[in-house]
């Protein structure tokens, strides 16, 4: 795991709901796993937000959210 996708980790799950954080660390590593692998697409980010936005915390989707679109933008370039 690269500083950005730790750092992307420590971000999602400090704004997980507590009972849903070993969901949510598994979640992230398939998503790293893949981006090491070169295999990582708008398609896994598609179905990754909704996932992931299901286990955070209600208070903290609207800037999970935020920097999931900006992910996903800078991933298009």
């Amino acid at each position: 795991m690269n500083q950005g996708q730790q750092n992307f980790l420590n971000f999602i799950l400090e704004r997980t709901q507590e009972d849903k954080v070993e969901e949510a660390r598994t979640l992230l590593a398939e998503n790293f796993r893949k981006q090491a692998e070169g295999t990582f697409t708008q398609a896994d980010i598609a179905q990754f937000a909704p996932k992931i936005i299901s286990l955070l915390k209600p208070e903290k989707v609207d800037e999970v959210q935020a920097i999931m679109k900006q992910f996903s933008q800078n991933m298009n370039r």
